[in-house]
């Protein structure tokens, strides 16, 4: 009988697991600078949660079940949805605003796999829930350059939008809500072409001719700050989309006191989903072709959706796997340290016991130690000791015991020195 993992699914060993240790640990750093606090949600939700949230449509791209009371589950394909439900079921009534939380955590989707996609995958993220933007926003962009950057990934294309130009426009030319989502959704695929054709081919799905040059003008324009005056002059005959313009002005002047010089101003940008209300942005690195995308993430209406008060919200999610496939195209690999401080070698059967017991005692100081547990010959272990790379190799001899002492062998300078076994804990801090 053989046994596979599941299709979509991936094993992660020894090193690549630390690899990613290292990047997950350097990711919490930065959020933490930021004030951010760490949360846990569930693995698997009601399935309500996310069809309210995505439509039914999704139920698709779920691994969704029913449990032993017949219960609609399913394994999140995210976490901004629970994270909602958890600011409402647990902070919306007593918590102080703005709150800062991150997440990390695996999500579910049952997608076809390929290159930089899985059906179980990691994501990274934030909600800043309760402040006033656009400083929120502005901070939030901040973060997510700083948490990509700590990663030594350095060629990050950030892309801004501001959704309310859009909605203005709509508003203006009276689209109907399906209509704007039918819309805002080929935006998002930004596929040019499409978009053409279902604005100014035979059937167009917006019966408006004036308007769907707008939008076909207003979405070709990226850049830098220097085609705000572009987008003025394509909406000047419109009042509804004014406001949210004033707000990306302020915005860009904050993120230079945010100290964010690397982005682009892209009116393409959609996020296709409608609870999107202001400030959209998306995270491009080139080097990864059609995965390129490592992050999206803007500010939304859900917590109304679920049924609790207005609140602003600002959050996103960096896809952690296309991370670590950004960190291994664009960085050096560095070879990791050794995953241990101390290898305990025993040379002889009766020294055991006692280096059994120096091995616990580093251990409880510390110390990363293991010890020789199969009784191989003392030339193995130092080989051993070498392939791993570990800096300290504590040698137990009868004789050194004797005298209450070991040695222990720097294994890069080749110095070895006998030490006090009580004296032993010092020694080692101090080298």
């Amino acid at each position: 009988m053989e046994f596979n993992r599941p299709r979509g699914t991936r094993d992660f060993l020894f090193e690549e697991m630390r690899e990613r240790n290292q990047a997950e640990s350097t990711l919490r750093r930065v959020f933490e600078s930021y004030g951010y606090q760490e949360i846990q949600t569930p693995l698997f939700e009601e399935l309500k949660l996310f069809t309210t949230k995505s439509g039914d449509e999704i139920v698709n791209q779920l691994y969704n079940f029913k449990d032993k009371s017949d219960r609609e589950l399913t394994l999140r394909p995210e976490i901004t949805a629970p994270v909602a439900r958890l600011y409402l079921n647990e902070l919306e009534k007593t918590a102080t605003k703005p709150i800062k939380l991150f997440y990390y955590g695996s999500c579910f989707r049952y997608e076809r796999p390929q290159k930089g996609r899985f059906r179980q995958f990691w994501q990274f993220g934030c909600e800043l829930i309760g402040a006033k933007t656009p400083q929120g926003e502005a901070e939030v962009i901040a973060l997510c350059t700083d948490a990509i950057n700590s990663l030594g990934i350095t060629t990050a294309d950030v892309n801004i939008n501001h959704l309310g130009i859009i909605r203005g426009l709509f508003k203006h030319f009276d689209i109907s809500v399906e209509t704007q989502s039918e819309i805002m959704v080929i935006i998002d695929k930004g596929d040019k072409d499409l978009l053409i054709e279902s604005l100014s081919g035979d059937e167009p799905v917006i019966d408006n001719d004036e308007l769907n040059q707008i939008l076909l003008k207003l979405i070709d324009l990226v850049g830098d700050k220097s085609i705000i005056s572009e987008v003025e002059d394509l909406i000047a005959p419109y009042e509804e989309p004014k406001q949210a313009l004033e707000e990306l002005k302020e915005l860009i002047e904050l993120l230079e006191s945010f100290q964010v010089e690397n982005y682009t101003l892209n009116l393409g940008v959609a996020r296709g989903l409608d609870y999107y209300t202001g400030v959209v942005f998306e995270i491009y690195v080139p080097e990864l072709g059609a995965q390129k995308q490592i992050c999206g993430g803007g500010s939304y209406s859900l917590v109304k959706l679920f049924g609790g008060q207005e609140v602003e919200s600002t959050g996103f999610a960096l896809g952690f796997d296309r991370l670590m496939n950004a960190i291994e195209e664009l960085t050096d690999k560095e070879e990791l340290p050794s995953h241990l401080d101390v290898y305990v070698a025993p040379i002889s059967k009766d020294v055991r016991p006692k280096a059994f017991e120096i091995t616990q005692m580093l251990r409880k100081n510390g110390f990363k130690t293991d010890v020789d547990l199969n009784g191989k010959k003392f030339k193995k272990l130092m080989n051993y000791a070498d392939k791993i790379k570990v800096e300290k190799l504590v040698i137990i001899g009868a004789n050194d015991l004797a005298e209450g002492k070991v040695t222990v062998k720097n294994m890069i300078s080749g110095e070895q020195n006998l030490v006090d076994i009580d004296k032993l804990v010092d020694y080692l801090k101090e080298e």
